[in-house]
């Protein structure tokens, strides 16, 4: 049987999906717009919908020099301090939710549920509010201004382990037996079965905590204090002075466009394993 479909039924679940993404995209076109554009232009409110003679020059400035009004840090370094945030914080996580589901799934251990509903729990305990002996901490270990202060804080990942300790549960028992049987250790079986079967999973959680360490702003505003070390969101927060005359809101809008970048990519580049890994009930 043949479903008969109207042109409304058609046009309009399209035409409302169009409306959607044009309310999306037009705050992305006009900072697009607003990078290519001077200063003048900007502050009197001529700008249009059309982007302007300016482009090269600003995001050459901005790349390689920094803005001279705010920070002198070119944003090619504030971004390369993002990215490796981003990406430490993303393997971290998925490489300690993988031990933590593991052992709470397939080790037989006093209070194992209670553990499991303890890690549970500090979904409740974002960084906001253990901020004080968080950073106490990393100032006594000597993290401050380093990679490390911006990245292991914020590698263990409630969420992570739930997702992961969900998907061994499916896991036949008889992958097990058969390695046990080959003669297989803890190891080899999580090494050789259960990241092989899990990769769909491991993408969808990279992808969430990339743009989770991305984003962060917080934190990295706390435990940095040279400019060297800044990331792209700081960068961005302090070329955006409250004085409006003092604001080169080009170069602002540029850096914001720069970094979308970077989070886009990764999306885009994973897409297919990052749908995968939500959607998938049978591995």
């Amino acid at each position: 049987m043949v479903e008969r479909r109207t042109f409304f039924s058609v046009a309009l679940p399209h035409a409302i999906l169009m409306i959607g993404v044009l309310i999306v995209f037009f705050p992305v076109w006009l900072a697009v717009v607003a990078s290519t554009w001077d200063p003048a232009t900007i502050i009197n409110g001529q700008l249009g919908l059309l982007p302007g003679p300016y482009g090269a020059e600003n995001y050459s400035r901005i790349l390689f020099s920094g803005a001279s009004s705010s920070t002198r840090e070119p944003v090619w370094s504030m971004m390369t301090n993002s990215f490796v945030m981003a990406v430490g914080v993303a393997v971290g996580k998925i490489f300690i939710s993988l031990l933590s589901a593991f052992a709470i799934v397939y080790y037989r251990f006093p209070f194992r549920m209670a553990v499991f509903w303890f890690i549970f729990i500090t979904l409740m305990l974002p960084v906001e509010v253990r901020i004080f002996p968080t950073y106490k901490i990393v100032a006594d270990l000597g993290f401050l201004d380093t990679y490390q202060g911006l990245i292991i804080p914020l590698i263990a990942s409630a969420t992570g382990t739930l997702l992961f300790r969900q998907f061994f549960m499916t896991v036949p028992d008889e992958l097990l037996e058969a390695s046990k049987i080959d003669a297989a250790g803890p190891f080899r079986f999580f090494k050789d079965t259960l990241l092989p079967l899990s990769l769909t999973t491991m993408a969808a959680l990279f992808v969430i905590q990339f743009i989770y360490g991305w984003n962060q702003y917080l934190w990295p505003l706390l435990i940095t204090t040279r400019d060297s070390m800044q990331t792209i969101v700081i960068g961005i927060r302090k070329m955006i002075t409250t004085q409006d005359a003092l604001t080169e809101w080009q170069l602002a809008m540029a850096t914001a466009v720069l970094a979308l970048l970077p989070p886009v990519i990764v999306v885009v580049a994973m897409q297919r394993l990052f749908v995968k890994g939500l959607v998938e009930t049978e591995k």
